[in-house]
C-alpha cells in the first residue's frame, strides 16, 4: 500500500512515504487505509513541514460531496488523504476493491484518529493547534488532552466566530496559527465549512490540517460517544439521532438511505459519476522538489 522513495543528497538522505492508495466512491476518493497508517504519513509530513490535507470521511460528507460536485465534492476529491470514518463507508470501500486489494477490517474514525496522532505528536515532540469550536469545549479540550498525553505540546487555540470571516480576520488568525509553530493542526468546524477551511488554507500552512468532526466535542467531554457497540453494529447514527434529533434528523433520514441508493446504483455501474481520482498538485510536495530547494 506504501511507496516509499528515497533520495540522497549531499546534505543527507530523506524518506517520503506517498499517501494511500484510493477507491472511487460516489465520485470522491476515499483512501484505503488503517489508523497506524494514516498516523505515520500525517507525523512524517509534519515532521518535513509538508503540507498536507486530511479529512475523516463519513455518510453525510461523501452523500454532500456528490451532490455539491463542483463546490464541496470538487475540494474533496482533492484531499491527500480521506479515511473511511463511517462503517457505511468502510463497506463501500470492501465492496469496490480490486481482486489484489485487501479487506478493510476498521475504520479510521477522526476522533479515534486524533487522539493517535496526539500520542506520537507528544512522542516526537511535535506541537498541535486545535481551530475551531466554541472556547469552553477548547478549554476543556486541552485539559483533557493534557491529562492523557502529559508531554504533549499544545501551541495554541482558537474559537473563530461562527459566521464567515473577513479577510482581515482570516489573514489575522492563520498568521496565529502560522507564528505558533505547530506542527499540525485540527480543524472542528462541522461538515462542510471544515473541509472547505482546509483546503482554503492548505498553501498558507506548511504542515498537516486535519478535518476531524465532532471529535472535540466528544473529546471534551461537551457531547457523548455512542458505545462501542452500536459503533461496530453501524448504529452510531441512531445514537447521535436520539441526542441531537433537531439538528441531525435530515443528515440521517435522509442523506443516508439516498447513500445506500446511490452506492448501489454504483455497483451495478449505473451511477454518471467521475472516475479519476485525483490529488491536487502541490498539496504534497514531490521528492525531486525538496531536493531542488536543498542542492
Amino acid at each position: 500500500m506504501k511507496n516509499i522513495y528515497n533520495f540522497k543528497t549531499k546534505m543527507n538522505i530523506r524518506t517520503f512515504i506517498s499517501p494511500p492508495s484510493k477507491t472511487n466512491v460516489l465520485g470522491i476518493g476515499v483512501s484505503r487505509t488503517n489508523y497506524k497508517e494514516s498516523t505515520d504519513f500525517i507525523i512524517q509530513s509534519a515532521q518535513l513541514n509538508q503540507s498536507c490535507t486530511v479529512a475523516a470521511t463519513n455518510v453525510h460528507s461523501i452523500t454532500s460531496a456528490y451532490l455539491d460536485p463542483d463546490g464541496y465534492g470538487e475540494q474533496l476529491k482533492r484531499f491527500t488523504l480521506v479515511t473511511p470514518d463511517g462503517q457505511p463507508v468502510r463497506w463501500a470501500l470492501n465492496l469496490l476493491r480490486n481482486s489484489d486489494e485487501e479487506v478493510l477490517a476498521d475504520r479510521v474514525r477522526g476522533p479515534e484518529l486524533m487522539l493517535q496522532i496526539c500520542e506520537q505528536a507528544a512522542a516526537k515532540g511535535i506541537s498541535i493547534f486545535l481551530y475551531g469550536s466554541k472556547e469552553t469545549v477548547l478549554e476543556s479540550l486541552q485539559i483533557k488532552l493534557k491529562q492523557k498525553f502529559p508531554e504533549l505540546i499544545i501551541a495554541g487555540v482558537i474559537s473563530p466566530p461562527f459566521r464567515p470571516l473577513t479577510p482581515e480576520e482570516d489573514a489575522a488568525y492563520t498568521e496565529e496559527i502560522r507564528k505558533s509553530g505547530a506542527g499540525i493542526v485540527f480543524v472542528s468546524l462541522g461538515c462542510p465549512r471544515q473541509e472547505a477551511w482546509t483546503f482554503e488554507h492548505r498553501y498558507q500552512l506548511k504542515c498537516p490540517i486535519i478535518a476531524v468532526g465532532a471529535a472535540f466535542d466528544f473529546h471534551s467531554g461537551n457531547i457523548p460517544e455512542a458505545p462501542a457497540w452500536m459503533q461496530w453494529a453501524s448504529l452510531e447514527w441512531l445514537f447521535r439521532l436520539c441526542k441531537e434529533p433537531k439538528r441531525l434528523w435530515k443528515r440521517y433520514l435522509l442523506l443516508n438511505p439516498l447513500y445506500l441508493i446511490l452506492l448501489a446504483l454504483q455497483l451495478v455501474k449505473l451511477l454518471p459519476i467521475d472516475e479519476e481520482l485525483t490529488v491536487e498538485s502541490g498539496t504534497i510536495e514531490r521528492p525531486e522538489q525538496a531536493i531542488d530547494r536543498r542542492l
